[in-house]
């Protein structure tokens, strides 16, 4: 698959599937939703006036999109001005769909249908940690990432935005990332948090409109990345 490169140096890709996938879902949202705004990756912002906005972005994860690992996923995120409050995480090739809000925090798949819960973590000796790419962001952005892989039980890496649906399923810790956009977390945020989890920047401050993230399945372990992070 051939992929235009959307930066002058280094390499972001989008492919003709990135672009279809939100025409395809602006189309839906026209016909059945005309008073939300929209806020997408590939296409930008459409106003409304409902006062809720559809946050999508057709293929999180576009590098594994190209190389054909079943990390990648497509984000949905309905919003208001305080952030999201429902989210989807959907992985096409996998079958699998993980979302969260509006009381309830679920998943569906080829192995059955349940309810989800993030893990009891309590201690950063015992969380596992995931990230996207091995660099992070940028020098100070690697550095605060290290100082808390440093501590953790187990590190891994290229996992896009499955990470943040295997911590809504209970089965990771941690997901700490930098240069995010509003549409990379939104939904994140939504499914994480409805099952029980917590998403800010490496602040505590909300991060619904991108920059530095710290996902944790707890409050507990979200406190103790938290105190490693604010010295970065």
């Amino acid at each position: 698959m051939t992929a235009d490169n959307k930066l002058a140096d280094g390499f972001d890709p989008v492919t003709v599937a990135d672009r279809a996938a939100e025409q395809a879902m602006r189309q839906v949202l026209a016909e059945r939703r005309p008073d939300d705004a929209i806020l997408g990756e590939e296409y930008g912002k459409q106003s409304g006036s409902s006062g809720l906005t559809w946050v999508l972005d057709p293929i999180d994860g576009t590098r594994g999109f190209l190389a054909g690992t079943p990390t990648w996923g497509v984000l949905v995120a309905l919003s208001d001005e305080n952030g999201p409050r429902f989210g989807i995480i959907d992985q096409p090739y996998t079958g699998e769909r993980f979302f969260g809000g509006l009381g309830q925090a679920a998943w569906r798949g080829p192995r059955g249908q349940g309810a989800m819960a993030t893990r009891p973590t309590a201690a950063l000796e015992n969380a596992l940690l995931f990230t996207t790419f091995p660099e992070v962001g940028q020098p100070q952005d690697r550095a605060g990432f290290e100082a808390v892989a440093s501590r953790v039980k187990l590190v891994r890496y290229g996992m896009d935005c499955y990470a943040y649906a295997l911590m809504a399923a209970g089965q990771i810790d941690l997901v700490i990332e930098a240069g995010l956009q509003a549409y990379d977390i939104q939904a994140p945020i939504a499914v994480i948090e409805a099952a029980g989890g917590i998403v800010t920047d490496w602040a505590g401050r909300p991060v619904h409109n991108g920059g530095r993230a710290l996902a944790a399945a707890n409050p507990e372990l979200h406190a103790a990345a938290l105190e490693i992070l604010k010295g970065y």
